[in-house]
């Protein structure tokens, strides 16, 4: 469904990522992990075509989305949803518009079916009594159900999600991962996951990649990189200071 191929980008004297290669395949949940700062976000952005590579390509069922011109990009961009780290909300808006805008402004459905999706996808992450709600009222467990409500509107065939669980505690970061892998096994969309949360994210991912220095040091099964005897792999997922990651001052 997504693939990598040797992904290269700078920005002024920083090597962020240095020939990334991924698979990520259709209709699974892949998660890449690694320290802040390590390239995690940019190589998403690039996903969806928010950054152009200085060199390599990116591949959506074997079209090359890299090299598309703005128009193009943005039919290949209706392929996609996105959850921000954020949930990046309209303000002005309420629950059910945040969750209505894509509808309106990239089909041409009528009101009636609007309204009929944007209720059922309200109803599937448990907020459907929420819809008169604004941001403002809502905590940050609710902004994030509202964020993949509305990702799941246009019924896309890949969903991004930017560090789904931060700034959130223990028990609704259990439950944005259960919605998660719910909201895949249900809809079968390909799913790519930033994630910090070691080791809660090895249980909805089918596949993990590891990111060192703006590098795939590891990738495969969570029970695969549990096993690895990779030295990065081992102090990241044991949380150890000794090894070859270097903590900031």
């Amino acid at each position: 469904m997504l693939s990598i191929r040797g992904l290269w980008k700078q920005f002024g004297d920083q090597l962020v990522l240095r020939g990334i290669d991924l698979d990520m395949p259709s209709g699974k949940t892949t998660a890449i992990i690694g320290r802040s700062g390590c390239g995690k976000t940019v190589l998403l952005k690039h996903c969806i075509g928010l950054l152009k590579p200085d060199r390599g390509s990116i591949y959506v069922d074997e079209q090359e989305i890299s090299r598309l011109r703005k128009k193009e990009l943005n039919v290949a961009r209706r392929r996609f949803g996105m959850l921000f780290q954020s949930a990046a909300l309209f303000d002005s808006l309420n629950v059910f518009d945040n969750v209505a805008f894509p509808l309106r402004e990239k089909t041409t459905l009528r009101e009636e079916e609007i309204r009929r999706r944007t209720r059922e996808r309200l109803r599937q992450v448990d907020l459907e009594e929420m819809a008169h709600k604004y941001p403002a009222e809502l905590s940050g467990g609710m902004k994030k159900r509202v964020g993949l409500a509305r990702a799941l509107v246009m019924d896309p065939a890949i969903i991004l999600f930017d560090e789904p669980t931060t700034g959130l505690d223990p028990l609704m970061e259990h439950a944005i991962h259960r919605l998660i892998r719910d909201t895949q096994r249900q809809f079968g969309f390909t799913a790519v996951v930033v994630s910090h949360s070691i080791p809660q994210i090895f249980d909805i991912a089918h596949q993990v990649a590891l990111m060192y220095d703006g590098q795939i040091v590891a990738q495969g099964t969570p029970e695969e990189l549990r096993a690895s005897a990779h030295p990065v792999v081992q102090q990241f997922l044991g949380a150890t200071i000794e090894g070859p990651l270097v903590l900031d001052n």
